[in-house]
């Protein structure tokens, strides 16, 4: 059961514990960032104008298209910033 618990959801992404605790670590980090520029945002309207949806972009990118390691599908997230429908 313990073992599940750290191992079941990495292999399922193909990454070790370790790989997935960092991935994890840096997803946190991003959205931690993001969390204060949407605050900062929300006071002041006209700073961190794409902040928010930049880095829910980058995420979604990394997450989902870069989900297989050695993935030969290649996007950038200029392509991707053009496809927001909403800015944060």
């Amino acid at each position: 059961m313990l073992k599940q618990l750290f191992t079941d959801h990495p292999k399922s992404v193909n990454e070790t514990y370790i790989q997935h605790f960092f991935t994890a670590m840096s997803f946190s980090m991003k959205l931690f960032k993001a969390a204060i520029a949407c605050f900062m945002h929300a006071l002041v309207p006209g700073l961190c104008i794409k902040t928010g949806s930049k880095a829910i972009t980058e995420l979604h990118v990394k997450m989902v298209t870069f989900r297989v390691k050695g993935s030969s599908e290649v996007a950038s997230n200029e392509d991707h910033e053009s496809s927001i429908e909403y800015m944060i």
